[in-house]
């Protein structure tokens, strides 16, 4: 249920500043956001699951972190992040 390595590093290279980057925060938040929707749609089918449920609040609150530190460095990055993922209904 996990991200592949394909998508993984496609994502790397979307957002990343290089190919290696996977540290930043703007990779970071780009890869949880993936995992959230895959996760989300696992939780749609499976209502009761709630160790994925559990798993789900964690990654949400991680990239609420994520992003709280990317508005305070970034200003300019952060929308445009936000924008780039369709989150924060802005």
């Amino acid at each position: 249920m996990g991200l592949t390595t394909d998508r993984k590093e496609q994502l790397i290279k979307e957002y990343g500043l290089s190919g290696t980057d996977t540290g930043s925060a703007i990779v970071q938040i780009a890869l949880l956001s993936e995992r959230i929707q895959q996760v989300t749609e696992h939780l749609n089918k499976h209502r009761k699951d709630f160790s994925s449920q559990r798993g789900l609040r964690k990654m949400v609150g991680q990239r609420r972190r994520h992003l709280k530190y990317l508005k305070r460095r970034n200003l300019a990055a952060y929308k445009e992040l936000i924008q780039r993922l369709g989150i924060r209904g802005v």
